[in-house]
C-alpha cells in the first residue's frame, strides 16, 4: 500500500491541484477502508482509474462519517459501501442492520390483520408468554398447529378453541400464534367478534354489510377472539357468524376460536336464546357444528393476569 500512496501522490503534484484540494484526497486515500478496498482491487485499477474516481472516494467517506455520526446520512438507513463498476471505483448504498431489522418487523405487523384488539395482544409473542404446568397443553396444541401448518398450508388443520376465565391470556396465545405465523409469511386476521357484530349492525345503514363480511369469510386464518361475551341478535348469528363459519368448513380453512364459555354451554347457553328470549336450539346446533369441525377445545385454566 506505501508504494500506491507515493505513486498517487507523485500524480497529485504532478497536476498542480491546490493545497486544500490535495489535503482533502490525500484525507480520502488515508482512509483505512478506501486503502484496502484498492489494495483487494490492485489488479483492475490503474492510478489513472483510481484518480478518476477521487469523487466516488470523497462520497464514501464522507457519507461513512455521516452513518458513523447518525447525522445528516444521504440515504438514512443505508451504510455506503465501495464496489468496481468495470475498472472504476463507485459507490453502493446496503441496508443496515437496523433497518433490515425494522423492515422485518413492519412486515410482520402488516400481515396481522387487527380489528379492534388491544395493543398487547396485537404484538404479543411466544416469547412473552408465561408458561405454567396449566398453560402447557394450550401453547403446545398452538405449537402443533404452526408446525402442522407450515408444513401443508394447503391442507385442512383445525384451529383451536380456547376456553377459560377472564384474563388467563386466550386471547394473548391468539396473538403469539398469529405473530409467528407472520414471521413466516403467512397473513391473520384477529378480531374482537362482539366489536365486530356492532360494526355489521352500523353497516346496515351504510349498505356494506357483504363487503365486510366478504372480507372476514375469506381471511386466509381466523381468529374470532370472545365469542360468547355479548347477545347475539338471530341476525348476528345465523347471517353473520353462519355465513363465515359456514364459507370456511367449505373451503376448510384454518379458524381459532377464543370464549369464556365451553362448547357445550356457547351452544346451550348462549347461541340458542336469541337477544329477544327466543328459544332456537337447533339453529344453534347448526352453528355448532361448524365450530367443531373447523377447531379443537382446549380450556386454559390460571389466574386472572389482568389484575396480576
Amino acid at each position: 500500500m506505501e508504494d500506491i500512496g507515493k505513486s498517487l501522490t507523485k500524480m497529485l503534484k504532478e497536476r498542480n491541484l491546490s493545497d486544500q484540494y490535495e489535503k482533502l484526497i490525500q484525507d480520502v486515500l488515508d482512509d483505512p477502508d478506501v486503502q484496502q478496498f484498492i489494495e483487494e482491487n490492485r489488479g483492475k485499477l490503474s492510478n489513472e482509474a483510481i484518480v478518476k474516481s477521487y469523487a466516488k472516494l470523497y462520497e464514501f467517506v464522507n457519507e461513512k462519517k455521516k452513518y458513523q455520526e447518525k447525522t445528516g446520512m444521504m440515504a438514512p438507513g443505508y451504510h455506503p459501501q465501495l464496489v468496481m463498476n468495470y475498472y472504476f471505483i463507485d459507490v453502493t448504498y446496503v441496508p443496515t442492520a437496523e433497518l433490515i431489522a425494522k423492515q422485518k418487523e413492519q412486515a410482520i405487523k402488516s400481515r396481522i390483520h387487527s380489528m379492534d384488539m388491544p395493543k398487547d395482544v396485537r404484538t404479543a409473542t411466544f416469547e412473552r408468554f408465561h408458561l405454567t404446568d396449566e398453560r402447557a397443553v394450550a401453547i403446545t396444541a398452538a405449537y402443533d398447529f404452526i408446525a402442522d401448518y407450515l408444513d401443508d398450508p394447503k391442507a385442512f388443520h383445525q384451529g383451536l378453541y380456547l376456553q377459560g376465565a377472564f384474563g388467563v391470556g386466550k386471547s394473548f396465545l391468539l396473538g403469539a400464534i398469529a405473530h409467528e405465523l407472520a414471521e413466516k409469511g403467512y397473513p391473520s386476521t384477529l378480531m374482537h367478534f362482539p366489536s365486530f357484530a356492532v360494526e355489521m349492525k352500523q353497516a346496515i345503514g351504510q349498505n356494506t354489510t357483504g363487503e365486510k363480511l366478504e372480507a372476514v369469510k375469506k381471511a386466509p386464518i381466523l381468529m374470532l377472539d370472545d365469542i360468547g361475551a355479548d347477545s347475539m341478535s338471530s341476525w348476528i348469528r345465523d347471517d353473520v357468524l353462519g355465513v363465515i363459519l359456514q364459507y370456511r368448513m367449505q373451503e376448510q380453512l384454518p379458524t381459532f376460536f377464543s370464549s369464556n364459555f365451553d362448547m357445550k354451554q356457547l351452544g346451550e347457553e348462549h347461541l340458542r336464546m336469541t337477544q329477544r328470549g327466543e328459544d332456537e336450539p337447533l339453529k344453534a346446533q347448526r352453528i355448532m357444528e361448524r365450530v367443531r369441525y373447523l377447531s379443537k377445545e382446549i380450556k386454559m385454566i390460571g389466574e386472572n393476569r389482568r389484575l396480576s
